[in-house]
């Protein structure tokens, strides 16, 4: 993997991580399109490092919200903070359960080409339009809303099915507001991320000689995330605010259709 091509999937997946059309699914067709070719280790190595830089994004934009958190937290009591903390625990079962037993199944899903990325696209497209048609909901996010929303993220791990398409999609039909899914959405991936991310570190996958790629690559891909991410987040924000994800359905739709038919012909 060439600085160029690190520099072009970095910005793929730090735009893609938070605009509803899968980071993971524009990283594989990004690829085929480049031609770049990695072992499987690499290829998963280089994923971890890019969506670990989209992760310090998410810190940087919502570094006052996180700071409160940690305040309540430490005031040791059951307050507005520990609940919300609490609830982003509950959202993060379905994926634990999947990362624990079905790991290996899920990345050999990542090797099956772009006619289910395709196909995974057309499901996002679905569910932002549905959201988009749906009426606004005003009820804050519960308990059962944030393991609902857990389950979204859970089966987003589909290369295609965008993350934030399907667990903001899901707040917004389940009757929560915009305001507060958007930012839960982008916070509760925080931890899984993360710790990926140190596993790989502890394991020594984020060396040139582990990986295959080289240091200079490493950090082109790592900083053109992290980048571009900042920028997609607060679009992100904005257009969930004011009802825009239609637009993102449209898209995947297209996107979606050309990546079966090239995959089929």
């Amino acid at each position: 993997m060439t600085e160029l091509q690190a520099l072009l999937l970095g910005l793929i997946q730090g735009l893609t991580e938070f605009l509803p059309v899968s980071s993971s699914g524009h990283l594989i067709m990004g690829k085929e399109l480049l031609g770049i070719q990695v072992n499987p280790g690499a290829e998963t190595t280089f994923e971890v490092l890019v969506h670990a830089a989209t992760v310090l994004s998410t810190l940087v934009i919502f570094r006052k919200d996180i700071a409160k958190l940690v305040a309540g937290i430490f005031q040791f009591k059951y307050n507005d903070e520990t609940q919300y903390v609490l609830k982003i625990g509950v959202s993060m079962i379905p994926v634990l359960i999947v990362g624990l037993f079905f790991k290996n199944q899920v990345e050999a899903l990542f090797g099956q080409g772009i006619v289910l990325v395709g196909s995974m696209l057309l499901v996002t497209a679905l569910l932002l339009t549905l959201s988009y048609f749906k009426k606004s909901g005003d009820r804050p996010i519960g308990y059962l809303d944030a393991f609902i929303i857990g389950l979204a993220q859970a089966v987003a791990v589909l290369p295609g099915l965008s993350r934030s398409g399907a667990t903001i999609s899901t707040g917004l039909l389940i009757g929560n507001r915009r305001n507060d899914v958007a930012k839960f959405s982008f916070l509760m991936v925080l931890v899984p991320i993360m710790g990926e991310a140190f596993m790989e570190l502890l394991k020594g996958e984020f060396t040139p000689a582990a990986s295959g790629i080289s240091t200079p690559s490493l950090i082109i891909g790592f900083l053109g995330a992290f980048v571009s991410g900042l920028f997609a987040c607060k679009i992100m924000i904005e257009m969930v605010k004011h009802s825009k994800l239609i637009y993102f359905g449209i898209y995947c739709l297209i996107i979606g259709l050309i990546a079966i038919f090239a995959g089929l012909f």
